[in-house]
């Protein structure tokens, strides 16, 4: 146990410090190396991680290849305006419309996916507006943190959704079913306890009339009416192949090339730089850190918290799915998320997955919801700061915190309501 934590605690420490701008796929890979060469893990082992990781992370790449497309047309850009302008100037409703925004993107797009593509328009459009220091701050502390909590929708929504549904053979529509209710009650908490929070640093009145007409930021009209329908067919997609069994990267990696083949034939990207520009490091850092924590798993740790469900379970359902949630959003928050579904699902199905389904859905509402109070705690959370600190802007641990310790664990309550 002690050798499995300190490769674990190394690699988790090499990836938050990223010294000589070390990339964390680099440092996960790393980790895992030295894992097998420590005998921490096996070459089975390595095996199993892929078996439960693969079409996680093909569906991954897939989300984010999509969404780069649609940025580089101006999609997200244009909704980021209409947006905006739909709250006539009003300070408060533009911070909730950019919360559903954002509530939106994650949903469709991945919580890694509004943090790499939707977080740098809405800095540039707020100091377009001129907006102060203080309500800049609180309008990406919100989105931010939108990001996370209504990643809990759709399979698609968050890497942890699609490793769990994989792990248990979870359906599309089964997901979809059992997380609609806490999803809603996770995004209409996360807006009232953000807007309480920041209420005093939202401005009253924004001058919305500075921004472009929203169609003129569309780069290519053709590609842009096109992608309403292609985005159509694909949600369809994903129901659809959920009657056949089929992976969720079938439709998801699927749907992205063609998408992509489509947007070189109207000349809207350039296939090889938008394959290149893709967050390859986010997928090698899924793969290693996966390898390193399994590690832990061998020593022992899934059997630890497996004791601890089982205990939790003797207490009726009410203490079990929000105990079991909590716990999640606690490890997720000191041990990154990635990890934590994977142990957790494990420590589940040691318990038994029958009977226990809600447990499953918990684990997946804490290890979304939790990260947030650490900036550790999530990779969405990571890429978040990353991106932001590329341009210029720095918050602190402490900042961070501040809010994130705050907000959570209500916004996680009231989201575990809804599987109670």
């Amino acid at each position: 146990m002690f050798l499995a934590m300190f490769v674990f605690l190394v690699t988790l420490a090499f990836v938050i410090w990223q010294p000589r701008g070390l990339q964390i796929g680099t440092t996960a890979v790393t980790g895992a190396i030295v894992a097998l060469i420590f005998g921490v893990v096996d070459f089975t082992d390595v095996l199993s991680v892929v078996s439960i990781v693969w079409d996680a992370t093909l569906a991954f790449i897939g989300i984010i290849i999509l969404s780069m497309i649609l940025d580089e047309i101006g999609f997200f850009e244009w909704a980021a305006i209409k947006m905006a302008k739909l709250s006539r100037g009003n300070g408060h409703l533009m911070f909730v419309y950019i919360l559903i925004l954002g509530a939106l993107v994650s949903a469709f797009f991945a919580n890694d996916g509004a943090a790499l593509i939707l977080t740098p328009i809405l800095l540039a459009k707020m100091k377009y507006l001129k907006m102060k220091p203080l309500a800049i701050f609180a309008f990406l502390m919100a989105g931010g943190f939108i990001g996370d909590s209504a990643s809990s929708p759709l399979v698609i929504s968050n890497l942890t959704n699609i490793v769990t549904a994989g792990y248990f053979n979870i359906g599309f529509v089964t997901y979809a079913q059992n997380m609609f209710l806490p999803n809603i009650l996770a995004i209409l908490a996360s807006i009232t306890v953000l807007w309480l929070y920041f209420r005093k640093d939202i401005p009253f009145s924004i001058d919305v009339s500075k921004l472009p007409e929203a169609s003129s930021v569309i780069k290519n009209h053709t590609m842009f009416r096109f992608s309403w329908g292609f985005l159509a067919l694909l949600m369809a997609g994903y129901f659809i192949g959920d009657s056949y069994h089929l992976p969720v990267s079938v439709f998801a990696l699927g749907g992205a090339l063609v998408f992509l083949l489509i947007a070189n034939y109207y000349k809207a990207v350039k296939p090889l730089m938008t394959i290149k520009a893709a967050p390859w490091q986010v997928v090698w850092f899924s793969i290693g850190l996966y390898v390193v924590v399994y590690g832990l798993k061998n020593a022992g740790l899934t059997d630890v918290i497996a004791s601890w469900i089982r205990e939790l379970n003797t207490h009726g359902d009410f203490i079990a799915i929000v105990g079991t949630g909590f716990l999640s959003a606690f490890i997720s928050s000191v041990m990154n998320n990635m990890p934590t579904i994977m142990i957790m699902d494990i420590a589940i199905d040691q318990v038994g997955y029958i009977g226990n389904e809600a447990l499953v859905y918990a684990n997946i509402l804490g290890s979304n919801l939790g990260p947030k109070m650490t900036p550790i705690g999530s990779l969405a959370t990571l890429l978040w700061l990353h991106v932001l600190a590329q341009k210029g802007v720095k918050i602190s641990w402490g900042e961070y915190m501040k809010v994130g310790l705050v907000i959570t664990p209500a916004v996680l309550f009231v989201a575990l309501l809804g599987l109670v």
